[in-house]
Parts: C-alpha cells; sequence; structure tokens
C-alpha cells in the first residue's frame, strides 16, 4: 500500500476544497493500476465528498448544510466560533474518509464529479488529508 500525506490550507473561510488533482497526481506518482483510492480526514470537524463542483454547487451544498446543521447555540458543544458544535455532528453527513476505485490508474469518477475535502469550520485554517492506495 502506498500513502501521502497533504496538508491544506483552507483559511478562516468554510467551504470545499478540490483535491481531485492531488489525487491525480499521487496516483500517477505511485503508478497505480487497478485499486483503491481511501481519502482520510483525520479532523472531528471535516469530512471529505465526491460531489460536483463549480456553477453554484459549492455555495448550494453549504446552504443544505446549515439548514440541516443550523449554525446557532442549539449545541452543547459551545465553543469556538459560531455554530461550531454544529462541526462536530458533521460526520453523520460527511464522513471523514471515502474510497473510489481505480481502473488503469484512473479514478472512476462520473463526468461532473471530484473529490473534496468538506471544512465548514473557520477555526481550524489548515487540514490532513491522507491518500492510500491499495493494489486490486
Amino acid at each position: 500500500m502506498e500513502t501521502r500525506e497533504l496538508q491544506i490550507d483552507t483559511g478562516s473561510s468554510r467551504g470545499l476544497t478540490d483535491l481531485t488533482g492531488a489525487c491525480v497526481s499521487f496516483l500517477t506518482d505511485v503508478d497505480a493500476d487497478d485499486g483503491l483510492l481511501t481519502v482520510f480526514v483525520p479532523h472531528a470537524t471535516a469530512g471529505v465528498v465526491v460531489c460536483e463542483l463549480g456553477a453554484g454547487s459549492d455555495d448550494d451544498l453549504l446552504d443544505a448544510l446549515d439548514r440541516l446543521l443550523p449554525r446557532d447555540d442549539r449545541w452543547r458543544h459551545a465553543h469556538g466560533s459560531p455554530g461550531h458544535g454544529a462541526d462536530h455532528v458533521l460526520p453523520l453527513l460527511a464522513s471523514p474518509s471515502l474510497t473510489v476505485p481505480v481502473v488503469g490508474g484512473r479514478m472512476t469518477l462520473g463526468t461532473w464529479q471530484s473529490v473534496a475535502l468538506l471544512d465548514p469550520n473557520r477555526d481550524n485554517p489548515r487540514r490532513t488529508v491522507r491518500l492510500s492506495f491499495m493494489p486490486g
């Protein structure tokens, strides 16, 4: 198994960070053929998703997330920025890991799909992402 750790600067804004290019580079560097790519974020307040990016999709995703997990004072976990408690419930909706099949060295994503880091938390400006390739 091959593994790489990335440091992603998300700054103080909430949102999605496209990881697709980093995944493609990793698969090229490890000379991947057929197998599984795992993307993992070791954080309690971030997740990884496969989604469409751009064309308003990013904002739609964050708006939907805010409707499902309102950023107010209802949360028992109450330190950090307003609504931070909601960030700790994120794993119910966006897992900290995902696995993508790889065939012939390429992820089998659909035309409009990208791999993205979902970080709704303004309090952590730097995130770690671990990529692992398991040959099949």
